[in-house]
């Protein structure tokens, strides 16, 4: 077994993840909204969430390359491979991951969804943990 090659499938997999969890996490969140769920208002949850958008589009304003991208490439190279090589589930991943459009696009469009979870926190306000609940 190529460990290399291996890495370099679960460096792609914990992108693809963190990637699923920006946009399920807003998907969640305007759900919730929709249904009145009241845990997709948890601070903790929203402040996470925030974050994880937050370091792509600072990483994308910057000119700053993904570590996870730089990661997996260089275990590629390790394993004597070619970033489109890999197991069937990283090339479908990697595919999913890196479309083939430019990188000023790209950059247009995390600030855009970075701003809409900046908006989200304006139209589904989180529960500030330190504030006491009023009692009716």
């Amino acid at each position: 077994m190529n460990w290399y090659a291996f890495f370099a499938d679960v460096i792609v997999c914990l992108h693809f993840g963190y990637i699923a969890v920006i946009l399920g996490g807003m998907l969640l969140i305007l759900t919730g909204w929709a249904a009145g769920w009241n845990f997709v208002r948890n601070f903790w949850f929203r402040v996470v969430h925030l974050a994880m958008i937050l370091i792509v589009v600072v990483e994308a304003l910057l000119g700053v390359v993904c570590p996870l991208t730089v990661w997996e490439y260089e275990l590629r190279v390790a394993a004597g491979q070619d970033v489109s090589e890999g197991t069937f589930i990283g090339r479908l991943l990697h595919d999913l991951i890196f479309v083939d459009v430019s990188q000023g696009v790209l950059t247009v469009c995390y600030c855009l969804f970075g701003l809409a979870v900046l908006a989200s926190w304006r139209f589904v306000p989180p529960r500030w943990p330190w504030k006491k609940k009023k009692k009716a």
